[in-house]
């Protein structure tokens, strides 16, 4: 089985697919998402507003340099394995409700990573466009504004519903 993402360093490696969740067979992107989900709760719960468009935000910088250095090491474009887009945009899905929703309604993460996940897999409303960006920042660019695409729609029925 072919292992491009061991032509980088292990530091690399570990922040581009965060932790090794984006190694996993078939669906890297949204195991990557599922990751980034999975921690929103724990993250609610010592956070403040704005924590979850901080995270975001800081990621996504943070990504840039990492993605860039993997795809030049493995020679590849936006391979799949590399998920910390999906992470910094899964996070700004969550960026648009106060965290003290989030634990009052833990089932929010689940709509909000299905939100996420829609935009991010068909990509309308111009976030192929950010995708068609050149190298690291095409990867990460789209994946944030699919972020806030969802976490407005999340917003949205959060105010209407409560």
């Amino acid at each position: 089985m072919n292992k491009p993402w061991k032509k980088t360093d292990k530091f690399t490696f570990l922040i581009t697919t965060f932790l090794g969740s984006g190694t996993l067979p078939k669906m890297p992107g949204t195991y990557g998402s599922l990751a980034a989900a999975l921690l929103a709760y724990p993250l609610a719960k010592i956070s403040f507003m704005g924590c979850f468009a901080l995270l975001a935000i800081c990621v996504f910088f943070l990504g840039i340099p990492f993605a860039k250095k993997a795809m030049k090491d493995t020679n590849s474009e936006d391979p799949g394995w590399i998920v910390i887009d999906e992470v910094s945009g899964q996070w700004m899905a969550f960026a648009f409700i106060a965290p003290e929703i989030i634990l009052q309604y833990p089932w929010l993460i689940l709509i909000g990573f299905a939100l996420f996940r829609f935009f991010d897999i068909l990509k309308p409303l111009g976030i192929k466009k950010l995708e068609a960006l050149p190298g690291a920042l095409g990867v990460m660019a789209d994946d944030l504004l699919g972020g806030i695409y969802a976490g407005l729609i999340l917003f949205a029925g959060v105010y209407f519903i409560f």
